[in-house]
């Protein structure tokens, strides 16, 4: 008796064990496997996974930013992410201050003296890149003085530059402001029409790599 009472116990409770694994979200799994967003502390670029730069051809494609609170690298990440190219992160040498209103007087005084940080990761060659997507934020009405530095550092004749960024005030003239300093920083390249948005709007992103036939 005792053991027909066991046994039917253990049914019992195997089937409630059953029935609450099947209450489990479909989406909890997929989102636990989900895998982080590309980034790169290193001197080199991160390369995007090799099969999916082997299908798009998209091996010479490069996304560089510069970001200070992460929103240029939330934009820097996802645009990565639809081209397949490798993504960089510029770091400075002296990192600015994490205080808005000092980093903020650190970055006019760059401006105002037309200064060009260090950069304590810069890759030794841009060399097997074609396209370089240069992502950085609205600083002091232009784009930080950083990117000059970048920018200055390698020989970007013939290659295609598709500039990125966006601002708090989304004012447009600053936007211009900062693709003139871009143009004048990429010597020799072709400085295509830039890419002007909030993080967030993601539409916007797909359409401009879309209309510039850089998504896969």
């Amino acid at each position: 008796m005792f053991k027909k009472i066991s046994s039917l116990l253990l049914a019992g409770a195997l089937l409630f064990s059953l029935a609450g694994c099947g209450q489990t979200p479909a989406g909890n799994s997929e989102s636990a496997a989900s895998p982080a967003p590309a980034a790169s502390s290193g001197s080199e670029p991160t390369a995007a996974p090799e099969s999916q730069t082997a299908e798009s051809g998209a091996e010479n494609i490069l996304v560089v930013y510069f970001s200070w609170s992460g929103n240029t690298e939330e934009m820097a990440s996802y645009i990565a992410e639809q081209v397949g190219g490798d993504l960089y992160e510029i770091e400075p040498e002296t990192p600015y201050p994490t205080d808005y209103n000092e980093c903020g007087d650190v970055a006019l005084a760059e401006r105002d003296e037309n200064a060009r940080p260090a950069i304590a990761n810069l890759p030794d060659s841009l060399d097997q890149y074609d396209t370089i997507l240069v992502g950085y934020p609205i600083w002091w009405h232009t784009a930080p003085m950083i990117i000059g530095t970048f920018l200055e550092n390698y020989d970007l004749a013939g290659k295609d530059v598709y500039p990125f960024t966006q601002s708090a005030s989304m004012d447009t003239e600053q936007f211009d402001n900062s693709m003139d300093f871009v143009r004048e920083s990429a010597a020799g390249a072709m400085v295509h029409e830039g890419l002007f948005v909030r993080p967030s709007d993601q539409a916007a992103i797909d359409s401009y790599l879309s209309k510039n036939e850089l998504a896969q």
